[in-house]
Protein backbone atom coordinates (compact mmCIF):
# COMPACT_ATOMS: atom_id res chain seq x y z
CA UNK A 1 0.00 0.00 0.00
CA UNK A 2 0.87 3.21 -0.71
CA UNK A 3 1.05 6.92 1.44
CA UNK A 4 1.60 9.94 -1.01
CA UNK A 5 4.04 12.43 0.75
CA UNK A 6 4.65 14.99 -2.05
CA UNK A 7 3.75 15.09 -5.81
CA UNK A 8 5.20 17.45 -8.12
CA UNK A 9 1.98 18.25 -10.22
CA UNK A 10 3.80 21.03 -12.51
CA UNK A 11 5.77 18.47 -13.88
CA UNK A 12 3.35 17.29 -16.60
CA UNK A 13 2.14 20.97 -17.58
CA UNK A 14 6.08 21.84 -17.97
CA UNK A 15 7.70 18.52 -19.40
CA UNK A 16 6.66 15.54 -21.21
CA UNK A 17 7.26 12.36 -19.00
CA UNK A 18 8.79 10.00 -21.86
CA UNK A 19 9.66 7.22 -19.18
CA UNK A 20 9.21 6.57 -15.26
CA UNK A 21 11.38 4.88 -12.74
CA UNK A 22 10.74 4.05 -8.60
CA UNK A 23 14.01 4.56 -6.69
CA UNK A 24 15.29 4.93 -3.64
CA UNK A 25 16.70 7.89 -1.20
CA UNK A 26 19.29 7.79 0.50
CA UNK A 27 17.89 10.18 3.77
CA UNK A 28 18.26 10.26 7.43
CA UNK A 29 17.10 9.47 10.41
CA UNK A 30 15.85 12.93 11.09
CA UNK A 31 15.01 13.52 7.60
CA UNK A 32 12.82 10.48 7.48
CA UNK A 33 11.29 11.60 10.77
CA UNK A 34 10.04 14.67 8.76
CA UNK A 35 9.20 13.68 5.78
CA UNK A 36 6.87 11.25 8.19
CA UNK A 37 5.42 14.32 9.22
CA UNK A 38 4.82 15.68 5.74
CA UNK A 39 7.42 18.10 5.33
CA UNK A 40 8.75 17.46 2.21
CA UNK A 41 8.77 19.10 -0.96
CA UNK A 42 10.15 17.88 -4.54
CA UNK A 43 8.56 20.93 -6.69
CA UNK A 44 11.73 22.61 -7.85
CA UNK A 45 13.91 19.69 -7.53
CA UNK A 46 15.54 17.71 -10.10
CA UNK A 47 17.89 15.26 -10.54
CA UNK A 48 21.30 14.72 -12.04
CA UNK A 49 23.96 11.67 -13.00
CA UNK A 50 27.29 11.99 -11.87
CA UNK A 51 29.80 9.91 -11.56
CA UNK A 52 27.73 6.57 -12.03
CA UNK A 53 25.24 7.49 -9.48
CA UNK A 54 21.91 9.84 -9.79
CA UNK A 55 21.42 12.67 -7.00
CA UNK A 56 18.31 14.41 -6.49
CA UNK A 57 19.18 18.25 -6.39
CA UNK A 58 16.98 21.51 -4.42
CA UNK A 59 14.35 18.51 -2.85
CA UNK A 60 13.50 20.19 0.53
CA UNK A 61 12.74 18.31 3.83
CA UNK A 62 12.42 20.63 6.36
CA UNK A 63 14.60 20.51 9.38
CA UNK A 64 12.96 18.08 12.33
CA UNK A 65 12.52 20.01 15.83
CA UNK A 66 13.77 17.69 17.80
CA UNK A 67 16.48 17.14 16.45
CA UNK A 68 19.81 17.17 18.05
CA UNK A 69 21.39 18.85 15.98
CA UNK A 70 18.62 21.43 15.28
CA UNK A 71 19.45 25.02 14.97
CA UNK A 72 23.25 24.52 14.91
CA UNK A 73 24.00 27.08 12.03
CA UNK A 74 23.54 23.90 9.27
CA UNK A 75 21.22 24.34 6.62
CA UNK A 76 21.06 21.08 5.29
CA UNK A 77 17.19 21.25 4.20
CA UNK A 78 18.01 21.30 0.47
CA UNK A 79 20.80 19.13 -0.27
CA UNK A 80 21.93 16.76 -2.70
CA UNK A 81 20.35 13.24 -2.09
CA UNK A 82 21.63 10.36 -3.70
CA UNK A 83 18.82 8.04 -5.48
CA UNK A 84 19.08 4.27 -5.37
CA UNK A 85 19.12 2.77 -8.80
CA UNK A 86 20.71 -0.20 -11.13
CA UNK A 87 23.90 1.19 -12.62
CA UNK A 88 21.90 -0.24 -16.20
CA UNK A 89 19.20 1.71 -15.67
CA UNK A 90 22.06 4.74 -14.41
CA UNK A 91 23.83 4.39 -17.85
CA UNK A 92 21.00 3.74 -20.38
CA UNK A 93 19.50 6.90 -18.90
CA UNK A 94 22.56 9.13 -19.05
CA UNK A 95 23.06 7.92 -22.84
CA UNK A 96 19.31 9.35 -23.46
CA UNK A 97 20.06 12.55 -21.53
CA UNK A 98 23.05 13.39 -23.64
CA UNK A 99 21.73 12.40 -27.02
CA UNK A 100 18.22 13.66 -26.67
CA UNK A 101 18.65 16.52 -24.34
CA UNK A 102 16.46 15.45 -21.77
CA UNK A 103 16.21 15.72 -18.00
CA UNK A 104 14.93 14.02 -14.88
CA UNK A 105 12.08 14.91 -13.05
CA UNK A 106 10.72 13.77 -9.69
CA UNK A 107 6.70 13.73 -10.37
CA UNK A 108 6.16 12.11 -6.76
CA UNK A 109 7.48 10.42 -3.22
CA UNK A 110 5.45 7.80 -1.09
CA UNK A 111 6.18 5.74 1.28
CA UNK A 112 5.84 1.54 -0.09
CA UNK A 113 6.12 -0.77 4.03
CA UNK A 114 7.89 2.31 5.47
CA UNK A 115 10.08 2.87 2.75
CA UNK A 116 10.59 6.17 1.00
CA UNK A 117 10.34 5.99 -3.16
CA UNK A 118 10.66 8.67 -5.38
CA UNK A 119 9.33 8.16 -8.79
CA UNK A 120 11.42 10.24 -11.39
CA UNK A 121 10.81 10.98 -15.21
CA UNK A 122 12.56 11.09 -18.10
CA UNK A 123 11.32 14.40 -19.38
CA UNK A 124 11.62 16.74 -22.62
CA UNK A 125 10.70 20.26 -21.90
CA UNK A 126 7.57 21.95 -23.81
CA UNK A 127 7.55 24.62 -25.83
CA UNK A 128 4.74 27.26 -25.23
CA UNK A 129 2.49 26.42 -27.75
CA UNK A 130 2.52 22.56 -26.26
CA UNK A 131 1.40 24.19 -22.78
CA UNK A 132 -1.41 26.31 -24.69
CA UNK A 133 -2.76 22.87 -25.96
CA UNK A 134 -2.58 21.66 -22.34
CA UNK A 135 -4.43 24.76 -21.25
CA UNK A 136 -6.92 24.02 -23.74
CA UNK A 137 -7.68 20.46 -22.73
CA UNK A 138 -7.69 20.65 -19.66
CA UNK A 139 -11.03 23.57 -19.96
CA UNK A 140 -12.56 21.60 -22.59
CA UNK A 141 -12.92 18.74 -20.26
CA UNK A 142 -13.91 20.56 -17.32
CA UNK A 143 -16.55 22.06 -19.85
CA UNK A 144 -17.56 18.41 -20.66
CA UNK A 145 -18.09 17.13 -16.88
Amino acid sequence: MEKLVAENRRARFEYDLLEKLEAGIVLTGDEIKSVRLGHFSIVDCYGYIKAGECFLRNSYIKEYANSFSAGRGEDKTRRDRKLLLHKKEIEKWKKRIETEHLTLVPTRAYFVDSQLKVEIALARGKKLWDKRETIKTRELNRKLK
